[in-house]
């Protein structure tokens, strides 16, 4: 477990490349170099899939998502992918704002979100 000012991030390794990450919190700029630097150092390690379980993450601001935008760009510059699931209404509110639900569009279930990286 990642702590940072606001948010827990949970790393839970799956199998070959699959890595779960949940942050649990508030995801905002204090924290999303805490973000970066996770998916930074699992990508370095050839975990390039990578599900973001958003159920406990309260709060998500630009950080945030710019966080979560540059950790999809890392993993598929590794040839890996990133997805989200279970986005909490805050979250998926700032997604649909963006148009940001079209890049990263989220899952309903962790495991539909494993499935969509296979």
């Amino acid at each position: 477990m990642v702590e940072g000012a606001d948010v827990e991030i949970a790393v839970q390794r799956i199998g070959g490349p699959v890595v779960v990450l949940r942050p649990r919190g508030r995801l905002t700029a204090g924290d999303a170099p805490e973000l970066r630097a996770v998916v930074a150092d699992l990508v370095e390690q050839g975990r390039t899939k990578l599900v973001v379980d958003l159920e406990e993450t309260t709060f998500l601001d630009s950080s945030g998502l710019g966080a979560l935008i540059a950790g999809l760009r890392a993993t598929r510059t590794a040839g890996g992918d990133l997805t989200i699931a279970r986005p909490t209404g805050q979250v998926l509110d700032v997604l649909t704002l963006t148009t940001m639900i079209r890049v990263l569009p989220p899952h309903e279930t962790v495991a539909d979100a494993f499935a969509a990286l296979a």
